[in-house]
């Protein structure tokens, strides 16, 4: 799976949350496993960006 980088660009919200959602998510694939979007040739990194950016994991920062 490859990331599109235009999604990146045009993001207009916080980056950091956005990082950090990306990099939980990441932990919780690596962790739990995600059977469903996950093949072996595919980056943990790159799908759990994926799912952040276009919402299939949704995410909120708590204080």
């Amino acid at each position: 799976m490859i990331f599109p980088l235009e999604e990146l660009i045009s993001y207009n919200g916080n980056m950091y949350e956005i990082t950090a959602a990306a990099s939980r998510r990441s932990y919780q694939i690596s962790v739990l496993g995600d059977p469903d979007n996950i093949s072996n040739s595919d980056k943990i990194v790159s799908v759990a960006a994926h799912q952040v950016f276009t919402g299939d994991v949704q995410f909120s920062i708590e204080e």
